[in-house]
This record gives structure tokens, C-alpha cells and sequence, in this order.
């Protein structure tokens, strides 16, 4: 399991977004922490430390400890929204995480023992279907990644969730078909990836009607 990482932050008395543009002109983050049955509540972070979580490439996957004039509320980010022109951090989101809570999170696959496929040894390509996946898991044991063995894998040999081995406590959200994580293709394999690809967008068009997690916006954007 992953360390939690905690963040300071401050009340934010005002909303709406004139405040929010001061706010972000004084170097911090507007944000809101919502969920538990719980009234939301509006928030100011540092805009390095929210900046610096960001850049980790696993902000959205990863829990935190907001400490807010010393109450701490442990959450998971679920949204956070960029400026469309200078591609900077303009809000966030946090969902407040219960005693006992399960969670819906992409998690990054971490591929190993690639010196260990023989396909690969013979010229093969590794084709990541997903270099994701999604999980269902509790909030005290999200997993970091997901480690998928390629030892053996021959050209043509396909590596499915099936061969994940997953945390106990951890299942993925597709449940109908032993999907396709990668496959190891010859050279010439561009035929076998654009199936790999049609694959995964047909799963996809079945997973869009699932209802994601959605989040509070609060009324500044």
C-alpha cells in the first residue's frame, strides 16, 4: 500500500469567481472536500504542493490527509481541472474516504521480467493494451501498480487479467471477460495491435454505462 501523503490547507471563507482568481493569484488552490453524508467543504491549498502531487502522474489514484487547521480528513482526489491555455492547476476535488470505504481507481500496470520472454528475446514487440487498470478496492489498501509477468510469453501469446495476481481484497471493475492487458507481437504485428485496440474500445463502449463517481463543482467555474 501506498504512504499517505498529507497536505495543509486552509478554510476558504468566500466562493464564487472573483474570489477564486485572488486566490489563485496569491500562489494557492481553491478546492472543495465532498462525500461521507457529509456538508462540502471549501478549501485553499498551496499551489507547489497541490502542483508537485500532480506531476507524480498518480495524483488521481492516490490518498491523502488534508489537515485544515488541525482536522484531518483523509480523502482521494477525484477531479482536478487545468487551465486550457497555460496548463495550470485551477481547482480540485476531494472525496472524503469513510472507515471501511471501497474505492474505484486506475491503477498504472507495472510490466516485469521483459528479459524473460522469449518473443521479445526473438525481436518481438510488447503492445500495452491497458496501461491501466481499473480496481475496486478498499480505501486502506489501495495498491501503487499492478505488476504483469511477460516471463514466457511467446510472439502471438496475449497476457489477460486472468494472469494478474491481484490483492485479495482488490477486483477489478470488468467482471464479464478475461480482458486483454498486452500482447507480444512480431515486428510487422500492426495488424494484431489495431485488433487489440478494437477490442478495448469495445469494452469501453460497455463499460459507458457504468455511473461514475461524480463530484460537487463548486459554483466558482
Amino acid at each position: 500500500m501506498a504512504d499517505v501523503t498529507e497536505l495543509s490547507a486552509s478554510v476558504r471563507e468566500r466562493v464564487g469567481k472573483g474570489a477564486a482568481r485572488a486566490i489563485r493569484r496569491e500562489g494557492r488552490v481553491p478546492g472543495v472536500i465532498y462525500g461521507d453524508k457529509k456538508d462540502p467543504e471549501t478549501i485553499v491549498l498551496d499551489y507547489l504542493d497541490v502542483w508537485q502531487q500532480y506531476q507524480t502522474g498518480s495524483f488521481l489514484s492516490s490518498i491523502y490527509v488534508i489537515d485544515v487547521g488541525g482536522k484531518k480528513t483523509r480523502v482521494i482526489p477525484r477531479d482536478i481541472q487545468l487551465d486550457p491555455v497555460r496548463d495550470f492547476v485551477v481547482h480540485v476535488d476531494f472525496l472524503r474516504l469513510s472507515k471501511g470505504a471501497e474505492i474505484t481507481v486506475e491503477v498504472p500496470v507495472n510490466f516485469i521480467n521483459e528479459e524473460e520472454s522469449p518473443g521479445l528475446k526473438r525481436g518481438g514487440v510488447l503492445n500495452i493494451v491497458r496501461h491501466t487498470i481499473e480496481l475496486v478496492c478498499p480505501a486502506d489498501a489501495l495498491p501503487e501498480s499492478i505488476e504483469a509477468n511477460l516471463e514466457g510469453l511467446d510472439i502471438g501469446d496475449s497476457l489477460h487479467i486472468s494472469a494478474i495476481e491481484l490483492p485479495e481484497t482488490v477486483r477489478p471493475t470488468i467482471t464479464d471477460r478475461d480482458f486483454t492487458i498486452a500482447t507480444i507481437a512480431g515486428a510487422g504485428g500492426a495488424a494484431d495491435e489495431d485488433e487489440e485496440v478494437a477490442e478495448v474500445e469495445e469494452e469501453d463502449d460497455v463499460e459507458a454505462g457504468e455511473v461514475p463517481a461524480t463530484s460537487q463543482k463548486s459554483d466558482e467555474e
